[in-house]
C-alpha cells in the first residue's frame, strides 16, 4: 500500500464508522452499533443533544482528529521509509519486515483510535437517542441503496421510496 492510499483509508476510517467498517473488512457488528458521528451532527435537534452532550462529542471528535493527524505523519515517514527499502535493487527481508510492522502498528492504532472514539461517543448518548440513531440508519439504507441503483429504480414504488431526513450534499 503506497503512503498516499495510507492516508486516504486513515482520513475515511476517522471520518465514519460505517464506511470504516466496510473498506476496512470490520465485522458487520461494528456498523449496527456505532453510529457515524455526521449522522448524529445532522440530527442533533431531532435527537435532543443537550449542550453538553454537544459539546463531549465536539470534544471527542476534537482530541481524535489532533491524534489521527500525529499517526497520519507516522505513517507518512514510516511509509517513505519502507519505500526507500523497496526500492534498493535487492531487498533486506529482514529490515523490509521489520519496517512494515512498524507500519502495521500505526495502522492499528488508527483503528483502535476510531473505535475508542466511537465507544466513547456512543457512551455519551441516551438509549433513546442511540435507539433513534438506529431507526435513522434504517431509513438510511433504502434510500440509499435507490441512489445505488439509478435513477428510475424505485419507478412503481418500493423500500426506497421512504422519506429521510435531507442530507447535505
Amino acid at each position: 500500500m503506497n503512503v498516499k492510499s495510507s492516508v486516504v483509508v486513515g482520513w475515511l476510517v476517522i471520518a465514519s464508522s460505517a464506511s470504516w467498517a466496510q473498506h476496512r473488512g470490520a465485522p458487520e457488528m461494528m456498523a449496527e452499533n456505532f453510529f457515524p458521528p455526521e449522522l448524529i451532527m445532522q440530527n442533533q435537534k431531532a435527537l435532543n443533544l443537550t449542550a453538553d452532550q454537544q459539546a463531549a462529542i465536539r470534544a471527542e471528535m476534537q482530541k481524535t482528529m489532533a491524534k489521527f493527524t500525529d499517526l497520519q505523519w507516522q505513517q507518512s515517514a514510516e511509509g517513505e521509509t519502507l519505500d526507500g527499502l523497496l526500492k534498493q535493487e535487492r531487498v533486506d527481508e529482514k529490515a523490509a519486515l521489520a519496517q512494515l510492522d512498524k507500519l502495521l502498528a500505526i495502522e492499528g492504532d488508527v483503528k483502535r483510535l476510531h473505535f475508542g472514539t466511537m465507544v466513547r461517543v456512543k457512551n455519551l448518548l441516551t438509549t433513546e437517542q442511540q435507539a433513534q440513531l438506529r431507526e435513522l440508519k434504517k431509513q438510511a439504507r433504502p434510500a440509499a441503496a435507490a441512489r445505488d441503483r439509478g435513477p428510475g429504480a424505485n419507478i412503481g414504488g418500493g423500500q426506497g421510496d421512504r422519506q429521510r431526513p435531507p442530507q447535505p450534499e
